[in-house]
């Protein structure tokens, strides 16, 4: 079975996690591989402008597989020196390539995204949620705490107050209260949620490329940089961008009044 699901169209990448029947868990490691090995192929090709990612089925991602949380079942060992090393090669990954990579990422949470799931969430760039969306950074819920980056991604999402009691509650937020909090963008029916991310989608494919790149880099750049550190960057991406034949068309697009025309060159 194809873990993650591929689907390519007007520059734009969806991404479906593919175990409906296990509420699309993302622990385990094949999972990870697969995530992992798509996303690093969109961010190298600069055709994929946008990528999408959804859950297939009732969920976007149910974080860790429960059956699986015993020792020698997932993700922890009889050897708690092995268990560390379990994290940092298998889960902990998808944090550190959903930082690097420039190609933006929307989630479209078609449902419940709970522990890791909310987290994933986190990891993308913008989020927007179905009627049925869910979300609980639960880990305390099961003795344990968000191994995946969650007290690194939640607090950047929500403000450090509102990430703190979420993890220290474990409760659940449903849609609406995701949105009042800055979790999700927006909300809409659950039968509108992939019509809602590509329309959010393809305005940003419509613009330069490689423009749009380096201004998701330099925004993610920026939360943990300093103000001059921030400049030094813009000034470099500047010149770069300066010099590309999109930046040409987007002015003479606007001079005359038409839509551009960018081949990412």
């Amino acid at each position: 079975m194809q873990l993650v699901k591929e689907a390519f169209s007007e520059g734009v990448l969806t991404l479906t996690l593919n175990q409906p029947e296990k509420r699309n868990p993302i622990s385990e490691l094949a999972v990870v591989d697969a995530l992992v090995a798509a996303i690093e192929k969109a961010d190298a090709d600069i055709n994929v402008r946008v990528v999408i990612l959804t859950g297939e089925g009732a969920a976007f991602s149910s974080g860790g597989d429960i059956k699986k949380m015993g020792p020698g079942g997932g993700l922890r060992d009889h050897l708690p020196a092995q268990t560390r090393r379990n994290y940092k090669g298998g889960i902990q990954r998808l944090p550190l390539v959903f930082n690097a990579i420039d190609v933006p990422v929307i989630a479209a949470v078609n449902g419940p995204a709970i522990g890791a799931g909310c987290d994933l969430t986190c990891m993308c760039d913008i989020r927007i949620a179905s009627e049925n969306a869910k979300f609980a950074e639960s880990f305390v819920k099961l003795g344990i705490i968000p191994g995946d980056g969650g007290a690194w991604l939640l607090p950047k999402v929500v403000g450090f107050p509102k990430a703190v009691e979420m993890a220290l509650t474990g409760d659940v937020v449903d849609a609406q209260e995701a949105l009042k909090i800055g979790l999700v963008s927006k909300v809409v029916p659950a039968a509108e949620l992939m019509n809602a991310a590509m329309e959010v989608a393809k305005k940003i494919a419509a613009n330069p490329p490689h423009a749009v790149r380096m201004t998701k880099r330099l925004l993610r750049q920026a939360q943990e940089s300093s103000l001059a550190a921030t400049l030094e960057m813009s000034a470099a991406f500047q010149a770069l961008v300066h010099e590309t034949k999109d930046h040409e068309e987007a002015m003479s697009a606007m001079i005359e009044k038409r839509a551009g025309k960018y081949t990412g060159v």
